[in-house]
């Protein structure tokens, strides 16, 4: 088994990110969730009481169901008569 000096005294060279960068990749995630969170907020805004009413949300609740903090089977279910 021989090995020369030059695979022995280098450290193998990896390209995982820096500190600094897995920083800034995680910030611009997070801003990117916001907007996507507020469009859907939006979008769910724009929509009448009875599309809402049939998806089982009322206006209320709907950044709370969009944050996932309403659950599907807490939210109120459609009565059909």
């Amino acid at each position: 088994m021989s090995a020369t000096l030059a695979t022995i005294g280098r450290p193998q060279v990896t390209n995982r990110p820096g500190a600094f960068s897995r920083l800034l990749r995680a910030g611009w995630e997070r801003i990117a969730r916001y907007f996507v969170r507020r469009a859907a907020i939006a979008r769910l805004h724009e929509l009448d009481d009875r599309i809402l009413r049939d998806i089982g949300l009322e206006r209320c609740q709907i950044e709370a169901a969009v944050c996932g903090l309403i659950t599907p089977s807490q939210a109120r279910r459609p009565t059909w008569n």
